[in-house]
């Protein structure tokens, strides 16, 4: 075995460097890009087959129209899930889970695994300042182990203007390995004309007639109860609403509940994630807690279901579809022409080439963009 993957990663190498060769196929071109960590990587252009290594990277791959150059999967794409937090998982799962395995998800890769399959180019990402990010040195790892171009970036955010320069390179980096440059800035532009829609509505709102707000119960590497945040949860900024946790800085937070009952937010919004947890999570406390029970938005009947977005990192698409049912609920006039549902159809289309969001609500027993009866 030794000596078989010995030989393998020779003509592995051999290919690499110039781009030509059975395993890279195609027209035998190459280009030299700069990946997200200032690594100089050639690749062949354009790629006809490549693989997905991290938390997000085979979304961005579909996001570019590129789902059919995937020849291998981590384990996340071949399991069985109870619940399927992904749309882009519900559009294609079926045609990825059939794909090899190039090792365990969460970048977690098996060199030999893939060396096996022999794709033309591993696109590598994680998000910074997590357990789940990648670097350069990971990537240079990966690279010199088995002789395939290795193309590493950060995963990026909404969540400020730092994080967004991130996702948006990132989403320039494929775009160039996978000479689909113009999509790329087709998928930046319509996140910068759909965020530049949902503030233009909201603009001149007062700051005293701006309503206030709290999101609960929202996934993080998994189902969370009520105390689970996000201080910098986009959808609230974007319409104007005033995020009563926004003084916890960017990141995910747990609060305390006493500080969630002193606040006393005019609504709340519930990550339907949490129906993963016994119980019901966030909504079967919101039922059973005298303290949570208090609250005005639960005895007044206004507490309402979003979509998870926090699912094997950042569904995008679903941040922006929350942010349309957001605005509508608490600014019905300045959202008269829309329809939530068909708006997040619309964007899912847009993303993914698929309206699925009956199916991604009817996985969360259809709570999503709707009341919540306590």
């Amino acid at each position: 075995m030794a000596a078989v993957l010995a030989a393998l990663v020779l003509v592995m190498l051999a290919a690499g460097c110039t781009g030509t060769g059975t395993v890279q196929g195609g027209t035998g071109q190459t280009v030299t890009i700069t990946d997200g960590f200032g690594r100089a990587v050639t690749v062949p252009s354009p790629p006809e087959s490549v693989v997905c290594s991290g938390s997000g990277c085979l979304r961005y791959l579909v996001y570019l129209q590129g789902q059919d150059l995937a020849v291998g999967v981590d384990d996340i794409e071949k399991k069985d899930q109870a619940i399927e937090g992904r749309p882009y998982a519900l559009a294609y799962g079926s045609q990825f889970k059939d794909l090899p395995l190039i090792g365990e998800f969460r970048g977690k890769d098996d060199p030999e695994k893939i060396l096996g399959i022999g794709p033309a180019v591993i696109l590598k990402t994680g998000s910074t300042g997590t357990a789940y990010g990648t670097s350069a040195a990971e990537a240079d790892k990966l690279q010199e182990k088995i002789g395939i171009p290795v193309v590493a970036f950060p995963y990026g955010s909404l969540r400020n203007d730092a994080e967004k320069v991130e996702m948006y390179a990132g989403l320039r980096t494929m775009g160039e390995v996978l000479d689909k440059q113009d999509r790329a800035e087709e998928v930046i532009a319509y996140i910068e004309a759909t965020i530049a829609d949902l503030e233009a509505r909201t603009a001149d709102i007062p700051e005293a007639d701006q309503k206030t707000v709290y999101i609960g119960g929202v996934s993080s590497a998994g189902a969370h109860g009520i105390i689970s945040t996000e201080p910098a949860y986009p959808p609230f900024a974007w319409v104007n609403a005033n995020n009563v946790a926004a003084g916890l800085g960017t990141a995910h937070a747990d609060v305390a509940k006493e500080a969630l009952v002193d606040w006393d937010p005019d609504y709340l919004f519930i990550d339907v994630g949490t129906v993963q947890m016994e119980s019901d999570g966030a909504i079967g406390e919101l039922k059973t807690d005298p303290a949570l029970k208090g609250l005005t938005a639960a005895k007044e009947g206004r507490v309402y279901g979003v979509l998870p977005y926090n699912f094997y990192s950042t569904n995008y698409e679903t941040v922006l579809a929350n942010a349309y049912f957001i605005g509508k609920i608490l600014y019905p006039d300045r959202f008269e022409d829309v329809d939530p549902e068909e708006k997040a159809d619309e964007i899912y289309t847009f993303f993914i080439g698929k309206p699925v969001f009956d199916e991604h609500k009817n996985q969360y027993r259809n709570l999503g963009f709707a009341e919540i009866t306590l």
